[in-house]
């Protein structure tokens, strides 16, 4: 299903720190430096077509589209190109939730068992707050269901009643697509009418978003870009998926630029709902044990240089899809990819520099390291993911893809690198309830990133190793 975006668990989230800007530009006017440096980094990264929207202080700065919206019809992608959404959709299957809540329809109290009276019996503590803002404990059903097959409302839920809890409701933050499935099914139930419907009366239309929409393979759609994926460093179709997956609330719509850019004006104004419901939207998650953890329903709430940054990302089918918002600064970064392996986040990020080069992430050195005890430990994992002899029972609450694809990749990794000199730290950080640590190691001449969340209890709750140098 929609992948995550790139910075959505504890360790995900940490990982936007690593981003840096980009090269410099020539000196010149901010659109004409911002078109420089989008243009490198597309071909530097290999991007068949992007759209960017740059937004400040209410003024566009820039709408525009780079590279092939359609390769094979040699269509350049423009301000009025359609990307998929990938999981930035699900800022607005949260509002269509909101919708129903202040229409009397849904509370964020109201258990899920309420809506879903055949869900299992462990389900009884999950309340729809908890579906919205990842803290479910429903495993994600990315990677375990059969993209092929056509399911309907009732059989999604009947798929995800069979995934097991990964923990009690509330005691951690998990990303879950299928949390925001239920979530679209839900609607689709308490509004009498399939969920994108309700975007288009409740948020799409008064945005005047014009031509955001769900996604259709039936419908005829004017200037519908096509998704690609590289293999072999040679562009090829998406991977095709049955329609009923591009049919739920985990992020399955059409966008364009143009239109993102006027739903930022309604996101500026906190139009379109209420202010509660904004502030419950754009507040940090609570967990269990008190500790607040970034990310509200269906954004990242996050800081840089001090001030809110509100972001979400996502990926899927060949798209891939970045919306930033740096309040600080009051600016507003877009960016549509067509490419599977498009960073978008890195174009934000090179853009947010060029405006103001506060908003640069700073490049990871080693600070002091007031913990050698865990260093050590986690010299140690490191040693055990090369050889692929990790116990298992070493990790906790870890999603089952780091388990079954990621360590598999790392030990490929780590034996391609060969011997690793000794872990410096360059980042602690606490996330939620975890402990993120980041390391710089050095492989040769060239220097990894090296990072794990660990629990409090110490088990790992999720780690990585940077494929290419810092």
């Amino acid at each position: 299903m929609r992948s995550r975006p790139r910075s959505l668990s504890a360790f995900v989230v940490f990982l936007c720190g690593l981003l840096t800007a980009g090269p410099a530009v020539a000196q010149g006017s901010l659109r004409e430096r911002i078109d420089a440096f989008v243009r490198a980094e597309q071909k530097r990264q290999g991007v068949v077509g992007l759209a960017v929207g740059v937004v400040q202080h209410g003024r566009v700065v820039l709408a525009k589209g780079y590279g092939s919206a359609n390769l094979e019809h040699r269509v350049p992608v423009g301000p009025d190109t359609l990307f998929q959404s990938g999981s930035v959709g699900k800022m607005f299957t949260a509002m269509a939730v909101m919708a129903q809540v202040e229409a009397g329809k849904i509370s964020l109290s109201d258990p899920i068992t309420k809506y879903f009276p055949d869900a299992p019996a462990t389900w009884a503590p999950i309340t729809v707050r908890h579906l919205l803002n990842h803290t479910s404990g429903i495993q994600d059903l990315e990677g375990q269901i059969d993209e092929r097959k056509d399911y309907t409302d009732e059989e999604f839920a009947r798929f995800i009643y069979a995934l097991p809890l990964d923990f009690p409701a509330g005691v951690r933050w998990s990303y879950s697509n299928s949390g925001y499935v239920l979530l679209g099914i839900l609607v689709n139930r308490v509004a009498g009418k399939p969920y994108v419907d309700v975007l288009g009366e409740k948020v799409f239309k008064p945005a005047g978003m014009k031509t955001a929409r769900g996604i259709s393979e039936d419908d005829v759609i004017p200037n519908r870009s096509s998704g690609y994926r590289l293999v072999g460093g040679e562009p090829k179709h998406q991977t095709w998926v049955s329609q009923s997956l591009n049919t739920t609330g985990d992020g399955a719509l059409y966008f364009t630029v143009k239109d993102l850019i006027a739903w930022d004006a309604a996101v500026q104004k906190r139009s379109l709902l209420s202010e509660e419901s904004w502030r419950e939207i754009l507040s940090p998650t609570r967990l269990n044990s008190g500790a607040a953890q970034p990310y509200g329903f269906g954004w990242q709430v996050l800081e840089r240089n001090g001030k809110p940054l509100h972001q979400h990302g996502g990926a899927w089918q060949g798209f891939r899809a970045i919306y930033s918002r740096f309040l600080g600064d009051s600016l507003s970064i877009i960016v549509l990819a067509n490419t599977d392996r498009a960073s978008p986040a890195k174009f934000a990020e090179g853009i947010a520099a060029l405006v103001n080069p506060a908003l640069a992430v700073p490049k990871l050195a080693p600070i002091e390291d007031g913990e050698p005890q865990v260093t050590a430990q986690l010299t140690t994992l490191l040693e055990e993911v090369r050889a692929g002899t990790v116990d298992r029972a070493r990790f906790a609450y870890a999603p089952k893809w780091l388990v079954d694809q990621a360590l598999p990749h790392f030990k490929e990794l780590l034996k391609r690198l060969g011997p690793a000199g000794p872990l410096v730290l360059a980042q602690r950080e606490v996330v939620g309830d975890d402990r993120v640590y980041t390391y710089l190691v050095r492989f040769g001449a060239d220097t990894h990133v090296f990072s794990v969340s660990l629990i409090p209890d110490g088990r790992v709750s999720l780690l990585r190793v940077s494929d290419k140098p810092n």
